[in-house]
């Protein structure tokens, strides 16, 4: 069995029945739970059950990551970013809102649970934003 817990959201699961019944009511004395049956959505993650087995994605993630970026309508490429990529951001001043960056790059890394196609671009990208952010505290630190 076992037993994932998110802040206040728990998923058990398990091969035993009677046992995950047995925690189910455990818990529920303890912290008065709720049951919603079966998983389907998790921090992200779409679960779907068929006869071949559990299968997981993050569809409604990447499309609500394109959404808040205002860019559902931009059309997929091959190849998730320029060959022989070098400098992403310029070296003085940011081009950027750094908070804005920094968030985006997390909802890209949770989005490369499923999509380990773009962990690389992603990766490259989360290393650009330390050494753009190592450039701004240099120049804050110089006033």
């Amino acid at each position: 069995m076992a037993l994932s817990i998110y802040v206040d959201d728990i998923i058990l699961t398990g091969n035993d029945e009677n046992y995950m019944d047995k925690v189910k009511q455990f818990l529920n004395e303890n912290f008065k739970i709720k049951d919603l049956g079966q998983l389907s959505y998790f921090l992200g993650l779409e679960v779907t059950r068929t006869e071949k087995g559990i299968h997981l994605n993050q569809r409604k993630y990447a499309l609500d990551i394109l959404a808040n970026q205002g860019m559902l309508a931009a059309k997929p490429c091959s190849a998730p970013m320029a060959k022989n990529m070098k400098v992403l951001f310029g070296q003085n001043e940011p081009s950027y809102e750094v908070e804005s960056y920094r968030r985006i790059i997390g909802r890209l890394l949770d989005l490369t649970n499923t999509r380990p196609d773009i962990k690389y671009v992603v990766q490259f990208l989360s290393q650009s934003c330390n050494r753009q952010m190592n450039c701004i505290t240099k120049l804050s630190n110089e006033f």
